[in-house]
């Protein structure tokens, strides 16, 4: 074997090929056994001119239906549809495990994997015209490995790269090697009976296919040499083809999946869903993202984008634009300046890469929503009544454009109301327009509504959807549910302080009151003291009044905001020091705690678990 033996035929797509009913066409008739050899004095022959011509037509139609396969299996299923009973009765395809991608060379040389078609014999057709079709495809199955040596026979003829008649000793032996690992084993037959023609491809040898003549058929000719070579050629180019479309479409599926969300946040006040279907196999990976992003003061940003174009450059560039988005919903910007900043930014990548997008921010305290759109679809909002509503929102150009002219729309967003963003491949497809997609997604969710109410929201995201799954479409499709619920008034509370020495006292005044209220005695002692520390760092740098918020969810959360940027570092004191412990007793005493700068300044944040007898209210 050549060294440059490799690659797997791809996920799922191992099965190198079946024994397919008879092909259409020309493919489907069998070629009449030719004449003399070009160069004869026979060969001008009316019947040897003929027969030529068959077999002319023949190629043309077999290899326009071997080109027409989209991946490994189409591929050589179709090799095996063209081959018999046309030209072959039985048709067994041998490939390199793992096959050879492009110019890779590292693959282990000397192992061939071995994909057989069904070998139970064809019906004959009849005497005149093509006779019954033959029986339906076999399943595939994969042989067992071999390792022929590198002076074997076998080595030898698939070195070559030429198809050859099993009819010597060699390449008798070589065929013999090639069908041992079938059950039980096909005879190698005598005379002209049994072609054995290498796969090459644009760099390497790809295996073989062997194709074998039954007795009561005439022998293969030297004219069928070619016309196997033919076959084989465009096979291994069709094989070539589909390696390296799925190896990128594999890379481009995982570089994908990894940058989307591996997984939704919980912040308290609202509840997350989302969906996310690749396109079918004839397509490329597409560019949709969507994310949700925690923000101060329990808000919650919800993002829904698209990059134009089906490549793996799609791909990158939506990750790339979905870092930037989480890099500024982190300075917690209006939604419209999100938008203005990431076109900015977008520009830069090239005017050639354009994207939608949604951007809205959810406020569980003030029951309110506030959203900005880039060029994309606008969201559908479920209210707890079973209605549904397209959301109305002024569409400035898409990203990436330079138009700019974002807006943003503020609304009410009533607790058990449900707002759907999604991509264009949700409601957009051959037979329909977006306008008619959109009302089919709104019938889709009446009918989730009216079976349950509220409908949950994994069933609700399941109904959108509909009958679409992953490899029904052309497109991609992302959608991103959030069912707002909302934070009681009673659960929140904050005050406006200055910055002065006395704030600190006043904090832990105003905190004990609040946890009392609560029923969070039990909390008091160790949130005054975290509340005095981070409160004290604040009104050390803030030169404006300072917020301090506390908000009882499933957790007690406190957060402090300043319109200092400096951010607090956790520092360890020596012991001659006289501060710089703060940070480390909040570290100490807190679940969590964190920092974050946003455009006004900086939010430092610290939370704290109830008590076992308290509940989230």
């Amino acid at each position: 074997m050549t060294k440059d033996l490799g690659a797997d035929g791809g996920a799922g797509g191992q099965a190198a090929g079946v024994r397919g009913p008879a092909a259409p066409s020309h493919a489907a008739k069998r070629l009449p056994a030719s004449g003399p050899s070009a160069g004869n004095q026979e060969s001008d022959r009316p019947d040897v001119t003929e027969s030529r011509t068959d077999r002319l037509r023949y190629l043309d139609a077999a290899t326009r239906q071997i080109a027409r396969g989209m991946n490994l299996d189409e591929t050589l299923r179709e090799l095996c549809r063209a081959a018999v009973p046309a030209f072959a009765d039985a048709a067994f395809v041998h490939l390199y495990a793992p096959l050879p991608v492009d110019d890779e060379t590292d693959a282990a040389p000397g192992v061939l994997r071995l994909h057989i078609t069904d070998r139970a014999p064809l019906r004959r057709p009849a005497a005149h015209g093509s006779g019954p079709a033959a029986p339906p495809s076999a399943p595939v199955r994969a042989a067992e490995v071999v390792r022929p040596s590198a002076t074997s026979p076998l080595t030898e003829l698939l070195r070559a790269g030429r198809p050859v008649f099993a009819n010597t000793p060699d390449t008798a032996s070589a065929a013999a090697e090639l069908l041992a690992t079938d059950t039980p084993p096909p005879a190698v037959p005598p005379g002209r009976r049994l072609i054995v023609a290498p796969l090459h491809g644009r760099h390497h040898g790809m295996g073989s296919v062997v194709l074998l003549r039954e007795p009561g058929r005439a022998d293969f000719t030297a004219d069928d040499l070619l016309v196997a070579s033919q076959l084989a050629t465009h096979t291994a180019l069709g094989i070539d083809k589909a390696v390296l479309y799925a190896r990128e479409a594999s890379v481009a599926d995982a570089l994908q999946r990894t940058m989307l969300p591996p997984s939704l946040p919980t912040p308290a006040g609202i509840q997350l869903a989302s969906r996310y279907l690749p396109a079918s196999r004839t397509a490329q990976v597409g560019g949709d993202w969507y994310d949700a992003i925690p923000l101060p003061g329990n808000r919650v940003a919800l993002v829904i984008g698209d990059v134009m174009g089906h490549s793996m450059t799609s791909a990158a560039i939506m990750g790339q634009l979905r870092t930037i988005v989480q890099t500024l919903a982190g300075l917690d910007l209006p939604p419209d300046e999100i938008l203005h900043h990431l076109d900015e930014q977008a520009e830069r990548l090239g005017s050639e890469h354009t994207a939608t997008c949604l951007y809205a921010m959810y406020d569980p305290v003030r029951h309110r929503l506030l959203v900005s759109n880039a060029g994309h679809l606008p969201p559908v909002l479920l209210h707890p009544d079973g209605g549904t509503e397209v959301v109305q929102v002024p569409s400035g150009a898409p990203i990436g454009v330079g138009g700019g002219g974002f807006e943003s729309t503020e609304m009410h967003a009533p607790a058990g109301a449900t707002l759907l963003l999604y991509t264009d491949g949700l409601v957009e497809s051959r037979d329909s327009d977006l306008l008619t997609g959109v009302e089919r997604l709104r019938a889709r969710l009446r009918e989730a509504a009216s079976l349950s109410t509220p409908p949950a929201l994994e069933a609700l995201c399941d109904q959108a959807l509909g009958t679409l799954r992953a490899g029904d479409r052309d497109d991609d499709v992302a959608l991103l549910a959030a069912r707002f619920k909302g934070l009681l008034p009673e659960t929140v509370a904050y005050w406006y302080l200055a910055p002065r020495p006395q704030t600190a006292r006043q904090a832990r005044r105003l905190t004990r009151r609040t946890l009392h209220d609560w029923d969070l005695d039990a909390l008091v002692e160790s949130t005054e003291l975290l509340v005095s520390e981070v409160v004290a760092n604040a009104v050390r740098f803030a030169s404006r009044p300072l917020v301090l918020r506390l908000l009882r969810t499933d957790v007690l959360r406190c957060e402090v905001e300043d319109d200092s940027p400096i951010v607090p570092r956790m520092r360890h004191a020596r012991l001659s020091d006289e501060g710089g412990r703060g940070l480390f007793l909040v570290d100490q005493l807190a679940r969590r705690w964190g920092a974050t700068r946003v455009s006004t300044g900086k939010v430092v944040w610290f939370e704290q678990p109830l008590p076992p007898d308290q509940n989230a209210g």
